[in-house]
């Protein structure tokens, strides 16, 4: 059996006029968006208070 081309594989198919629901990339991309430095401080301060807060009230 000989195996068909990409070109031939995909032009038999029944619905090769229709556009992908999944495009493969190539489409315009945004900038990821990263968490400040200011708010990574707080949010480890924030966890460090809980933490001492809790062996405070339960020694």
């Amino acid at each position: 059996m000989v195996d068909p081309g990409d070109k031939e594989f995909y032009h038999r198919s029944p619905h090769a006029w229709m556009p992908e629901d999944r495009p493969r990339g190539g489409g315009p991309t945004r900038p990821v968006k990263h968490r400040g430095t200011l708010a990574t401080v707080l949010l480890i301060a924030a966890v460090i208070l809980v933490i001492l807060v809790g062996i405070a009230l339960f020694p």
